[in-house]
């Protein structure tokens, strides 16, 4: 088994945080997404996506990081991914959420609008725009986060126990560190978040991803 990935990538890092949690084995290749490798051909040639994480287990490749928590929770028969109908409809509604709500808003309308080049609009006017616009959105879905998906008594996004929807939306909230958001102004994210962080594995997944955080301390950004 392989994942193909980047140590800043959001994506990727849920992905490597599970296997390090679970002590599963897998080898890794580091895609290069800084500096292009997922525009290159070799990679292109077995994801057209040009996107990083992927996943090989024989003949098996999936692309995306929800599809990839979930198969290797199943594979390894993890507790993170209840087996029980319900509980493991609620885990898929709050991966669903993180992606299509907080993270197009939050992701791509603030952090990453702000950090790459590639994501800058084609007038300073229109990139303000679009920025102010992703923060509005973004304080709307953080908000929703802190009162409704884990209020002031849930230790994790679904309950009582650690969850794949854990692992996923950690490290789309943690994007928020790159621009030097803090969530002061949300404790339950706050208190939710110290509680992934505290994970055995979180520190030695994350120390690349820290170090650009710590690269961009003293910047100004737009923040939620």
């Amino acid at each position: 088994m392989k994942l193909y990935m980047h140590p800043v990538s959001t994506a990727s890092r849920p992905v490597r945080l599970l296997l390090a949690e679970n002590g599963i084995e897998c080898d890794e290749e580091v895609v290069d997404i800084l500096q292009g490798a997922h525009h290159g051909e070799a990679y292109v040639s077995i994801n057209p996506n040009r996107l990083v994480p992927m996943l090989e287990d024989g003949d098996l490749r999936l692309t995306e990081s929800s599809a990839i928590l979930k198969y290797l929770a199943d594979k390894y028969d993890l507790p993170s991914y209840p087996k029980d109908l319900k509980q493991r409809a609620k885990v898929n509604e709050m991966m669903d959420w993180l992606n299509t709500q907080l993270y197009q808003s939050f992701g791509y309308g603030v952090v990453y609008a702000q950090l790459f080049p590639h994501h800058r609009r084609r007038s300073d006017e229109a990139h303000a725009g679009a920025i102010a616009w992703g923060q509005q959105q973004a304080k709307n879905w953080l908000q929703i986060l802190d009162d409704h998906w884990l209020g002031p008594d849930k230790p994790y996004l679904c309950g009582d126990q650690l969850t794949i929807a854990d692992y996923f939306g950690a490290s789309v909230v943690s994007i928020g560190e790159w621009i030097g958001c803090d969530f002061a102004a949300y404790p339950n994210i706050s208190r939710w978040l110290a509680n992934i962080k505290a994970l055995p594995s979180w520190g030695k997944v994350n120390e690349v991803f820290d170090g650009f955080v710590a690269a961009n301390k003293g910047r100004e950004f737009v923040r939620v």
